[in-house]
């Protein structure tokens, strides 16, 4: 009896052996053929890609449609985008396009759009240069060199256009941008903002004065952020101007007070501290003659379109 037993349980065993092994060829079988599956599919849908999609002609870009609101030529925009006439419109790198084209520091915004089967649609969003900082850095050559920076009304950094490659004279868009001055020049890195709060009181100053009634009757030359809590504005006409960063607008209004006066009892100022909340220190000289202003500057009109 106990001989037949274990005879028994060994040929149980054999059979849960046999039993476990063929599970598992079948298991590997199921799992090889599953992945070569997936792969046979992958292998045609990828061939299926490349034969009608990624070199169709069909889907070869045969139009660059660019959408400016500011004075880059569309040309030049093309050049930056690096989209060739040709490539698969299906297989281009949108977010690619985008990103060369944000790497000029005086484009703001840029959206890229397919038009299937064969147009690429490009819109740019340009910053407009409110102001500009002058820089003087050693040259081997000739001793001192002048670098030119632009701010933008946020006070992001910018280099200067290149006038070959504008739409308008560049002159007619930036000779009267204020210079700002008394800016530690190691904090213009070009497209990057300058957060100084003076900064950003000065180019807030800029926009309030083009806004304000005195547009008309001066023009800003220097707005000086080197002394704390204080702007000093030198304009055109020869005066000297004293603003709190602070409520800007109020102060614009009382210069125009101030300087509405001195025309009625024919005085131009020579200085004012607008600062002063109360009994605004005024400095007067002799109108000789009325100030002469040239024109404002043309700045371009953000919903503007450029369809090329």
């Amino acid at each position: 009896m106990t001989r037949t037993h274990v005879l028994d349980v060994k040929l149980r065993s054999d059979q849960v052996r046999a039993t476990r092994l063929r599970l598992i060829m079948v298991s590997l079988l199921v799992i090889s053929g599953t992945f070569l599956g997936i792969y046979l599919l992958w292998r045609t849908g990828e061939f299926g890609l490349d034969t009608f999609v990624y070199t169709n002609p069909d889907f070869a870009i045969q139009q660059v449609q660019v959408h400016t609101d500011g004075i880059i030529a569309p040309e030049q925009l093309r050049r930056w985008s690096g989209v060739k006439p040709g490539q698969n419109l299906i297989r281009l790198d949108l977010a690619g396009v985008k990103r060369n084209l944000e790497m000029v520091s005086a484009i703001d915004t840029v959206s890229v759009e397919r038009v299937l089967p064969n147009t690429l649609k490009i819109r740019v969003a340009e910053r407009v240069p409110v102001a500009q900082v002058n820089v003087a850095r050693a040259d081997g050559a000739e001793g001192i060199a002048i670098s030119v920076y632009q701010l933008d009304a946020g006070g992001m950094v910018m280099q200067p256009l290149d006038p070959r490659i504008c739409t308008v004279p560049l002159a007619q868009m930036t000779a009267k941008l204020p210079v700002i001055t008394g800016l530690n020049p190691y904090l213009l890195q070009t497209s990057h903002r300058v957060e100084l709060p003076l900064v950003q009181a000065a180019l807030q100053l800029v926009t309030a004065f083009n806004e304000s009634s005195m547009a008309g009757m001066a023009d800003l030359k220097y707005v000086d952020v080197s002394t704390p809590g204080v702007l000093t504005v030198t304009t055109g006409q020869g005066s000297e101007i004293t603003f709190a960063p602070a409520d800007l607008d109020r102060q614009m209004q009382r210069w125009w007070e101030i300087f509405d006066y001195g025309r009625r009892v024919q005085r131009s100022i020579a200085s004012a501290n607008l600062a002063v909340a109360n009994n605004v220190p005024v400095h007067w000289t002799m109108a000789a003659v009325t100030p002469v202003v040239q024109p404002k500057t043309v700045k371009p009109l953000k919903n503007r379109r450029k369809n090329v």
